[in-house]
């Protein structure tokens, strides 16, 4: 009994990683995986004490901050109240939740997931892709309601192979789209800050030119002030009414609203979206389009891929922190 309460108090003493959110893979595998001699989590989330007021009472303890999709932006009033932290973790690649100009004027170091979501995120964006194309979720509601055995066949999707595909941020998540859809013998072209020299790919500056040239837009890059609804009505327009856009880097990279009204109006084909610009809303005219797929933010939430974010290119090692 000594012995455990030695222990625990020790845990007490241990520097705190604080958690705004509850995050999905912690719930997945249980806290206890991420058990560690070296800190211990402080949920706020689980305190009743207004936010301002809980971490006033725990700044001493709190040396780092877990945050995740959809926690409280960790903003410069956030960390003025905790003077102790040195590093902030996000669990997703973007970065756009973080006041970084307040953590660099601090020396907060910064690290986000790096490339362990970016197969995963592809994944699902080739997912995305195929199931507008083809109708997969479209004709499963269309059998589910019986509708097949009294209207008779569903319509037919389009092909994957041989479209132009767009890929707007060619980075890890962005290149693993490119590669992947190489196999269904798409081409592929892109957008990014920079032509990238070790990539063959046609490179296009203006977006507007690069959805011009496409039947497909893939949006891959971070949600910043320059890319924030970028992808607007002329992009849209250009990418034409045979056009589909997948977006599974931030809802606000897109103008949600633009987009909605060019789908109503048929001016695009379709969508696949996985990200929103005010989740978790979600525009109500998207909810009557069969040429819509729309998933709640969970491109990167694979069991596998939060055990390796754990693991030793994970964030506990630090091996990706941003300078």
């Amino acid at each position: 009994m000594a012995e455990s309460t030695d222990c625990h108090k020790a845990q007490q003493d241990f520097p705190k990683v604080l958690i705004l959110k509850p995050i999905p893979f912690i719930n997945l595998v249980s806290e206890q995986y991420f058990a560690s001699n070296k800190f211990t989590f402080l949920e706020a989330y689980d305190s009743s004490l207004p936010l301002h007021q809980f971490l006033s009472t725990h700044s001493p303890s709190i040396k780092a901050i877990l945050s995740s999709v959809g926690a409280p932006p960790i903003t410069a009033d956030i960390l003025h109240l905790l003077p102790e932290v040195g590093l902030v973790v996000t669990t997703s690649v973007g970065l756009n939740q973080v006041d970084l100009l307040e953590c660099r004027r601090r020396g907060i170091k910064v690290a986000n997931a790096g490339s362990i979501f970016s197969d995963d995120v592809a994944d699902f964006a080739v997912g995305l892709l195929i199931d507008v194309l083809r109708k997969v979720s479209a004709s499963d509601g269309y059998v589910r309601k019986g509708l097949w055995a009294t209207k008779g066949d569903y319509p037919l999707g389009s092909k994957l192979g041989g479209k132009r595909i767009g890929i707007v941020g060619l980075g890890n998540i962005g290149f693993a789209v490119a590669k992947r859809l190489e196999a269904f013998r798409c081409s592929i072209s892109y957008n990014s800050r920079k032509r990238k020299p070790h990539v063959s790919y046609p490179f296009y500056e203006s977006v507007c030119e690069l959805a011009a040239n496409c039947d497909v837009l893939v949006i891959c890059c971070e949600l910043t002030d320059q890319t924030h609804h970028m992808i607007n009505k002329e992009v849209l327009s250009a990418l034409g009414k045979e056009g589909v856009i997948v977006n599974i880097g931030r809802g606000a990279i897109i103008n949600e609203e633009e987009m909605v009204q060019c789908l109503v109006q048929g001016e695009i084909a379709g969508a696949g979206l996985d990200v929103f610009e005010n989740e978790p809303d979600v525009p109500l005219e998207l909810f009557a389009m069969d040429n819509v797929v729309l998933s709640p933010h969970v491109a990167v939430f694979t069991p596998e891929s939060f055990l390796r974010f754990k693991g030793p290119r994970g964030w506990e090692s630090g091996s990706f922190l941003l300078k």
